[in-house]
């Protein structure tokens, strides 16, 4: 059974959905670590409340970038980590996190990438106009939400929308994809070529 970890700096809504349906037996592993860069994420009470292993590992008592992601690579090594799901994590890995778990670092990103990467997904999206949004679970390269794609779905924009509620439903969609694509890869059936990442029967 593979070993997730998952990094997250806020409410956990992402890691809620992930435990649940690991609980359900919808995903072909379970998560061994939470981790996070905030003290009083919400994450953390949530991996708590399921008895799963969790940390507060603070950048400020590190020397920098590097040897903080060097510790959480440490981290991940000793509790055997297999896929590191980025899930509302705030911080920008290194390429020595990426070098260390390459195509096993997962991310959820609120657009269909690659239109609307870096911060306020949904916002972007909204005030530019689109009618059709969603979002995107891909691996983790050294770039800015550019590494190869593994899911997508699409979130129509109604014309009654404000960010608030198309924030909504792409959550509720995020919920959905985000445990489908652990299980691809808990279940091996991803294989990356270049770009593309393909699903193996």
């Amino acid at each position: 059974m593979k070993r997730i970890a998952v990094l997250a700096s806020g409410r956990g809504t992402n890691l809620e959905a992930i435990l649940e349906a690991a609980e359900r037996g919808e995903i072909a592993g379970e998560v061994a670590l939470v981790v996070s860069d905030q003290k009083e994420a919400q994450a953390l009470q949530r991996a708590e409340r399921r008895g799963v292993k969790n940390l507060f590992m603070d950048p400020r008592d590190y020397g920098g970038r590097e040897q903080y992601d060097q510790a959480i690579v440490e981290q991940l090594q000793e509790d055997r980590i297999d896929l590191v799901a980025l899930a509302g994590f705030m911080r920008l890995l290194s390429p020595l996190f990426v070098s260390a778990f390459p195509m096993q670092i997962m991310n959820i990103h609120p657009s269909l990438l690659p239109a609307f990467p870096g911060l306020d997904g949904v916002e972007q999206a909204f005030h530019y106009g689109v009618k059709v949004t969603g979002c995107t679970v891909h691996f983790v390269d050294e770039g800015l939400d550019t590494g190869p794609i593994i899911l997508q779905e699409a979130v129509p924009v109604i014309q009654e929308d404000t960010v608030e509620t198309l924030h909504q439903r792409i959550h509720a969609s995020e919920h959905r994809l985000y445990p489908t694509a652990i299980d691809l890869f808990c279940r091996e059936k991803l294989k990356v070529e270049g770009r593309r990442c393909m699903i193996i029967d």
